[in-house]
């Protein structure tokens, strides 16, 4: 079968994008200070196949909720931690197709703008 005739009418994406909060993250020892967490930048795209929208929208609030939920929790070692509880949330909707997240540490080098990961899935 031809992947095109899957979803004649393509994706719409829902999105939320340039989310920042601070979370304490990291395996350096200078990310392990709890009064110092880092300044995370976050973005989340959901895709939805047109046909499958059924008039309604596809809610960011989940998404932004669990980000600000963020703040002050325990010390996390790894962004990919985060990252999978933010794909559970965008896939909470069942009509979510795929789903991509990408989370930067803003300020975890002085000779760069930020360094993270990015997840589609």
């Amino acid at each position: 079968m031809d992947p095109i005739s899957l979803f004649p009418r393509g994706y719409v994406c829902s999105r939320v994008m340039g989310m920042e909060t601070e979370v304490a993250i990291g395996l350096h020892p200078w990310e392990r200070h709890p009064e110092r967490p880092n300044r995370l930048l976050v973005d989340a795209e959901m895709f939805v196949a047109a046909d499958a929208l059924g008039g309604a929208i596809v809610d960011y609030d989940g998404v932004r909720d669990l980000v600000r939920g963020w703040r002050g929790r325990p010390h996390v070692e790894v962004l990919e931690t985060l990252a999978e509880e933010l794909l559970a949330e965008c896939f909470r909707d069942a009509r979510v197709a795929a789903a991509r997240v990408a989370l930067t540490k803003a300020q975890i080098f002085p000779e760069a703008r930020g360094a993270g990961i990015e997840v589609f899935r």
